[in-house]
């Protein structure tokens, strides 16, 4: 019997230098068969933040990669392409769109934009990778 998975959302910078989501599985092979666990993973802290309604952030590439976590309200991330992704409570992505090496941030290339969604302010948990 194979060993279950968690999937990784991720929102990672391509090689063009712009965002887009890459998933992948992370096999749980630790614990107990009761209790699967991933391997122990690093990490370096976490912040919780709270965005009022209507909050919206210009383009912007994460500066240290981290995993968000959404505690409550709704998250959704806008990409270049003018794609966006809706995260509800619950749900999670790790933030590695970072400015390629070298370059200089132009906000009509580079990064992602989020905002709250509804009437309830967003409450986020980022954990430091």
């Amino acid at each position: 019997m194979s060993s279950p998975c968690f999937n990784k959302v991720s929102l990672v910078t391509g090689p063009d230098g712009r965002a887009h989501w890459r998933e992948e599985a992370i096999t749980l092979t630790e614990g107990k068969p009761q209790a699967r666990l991933s391997p122990l993973q690093a990490s370096g802290g976490y912040q919780l933040r709270e965005s009022p309604a209507g909050f919206r952030s210009e383009f912007h590439c994460t500066e240290i990669p981290q995993w968000v976590f959404i505690l409550r309200g709704r998250m959704e991330i806008g990409l270049q392409d003018g794609g966006s992704r809706v995260f509800a409570p619950g749900e999670h992505f790790y933030s590695a769109d970072v400015l390629p090496a070298g370059a200089t941030f132009d906000g009509a290339v580079h990064g992602h934009w989020s905002r709250q969604v509804g009437d309830e302010p967003l409450v986020t948990l980022f954990v430091r990778g």
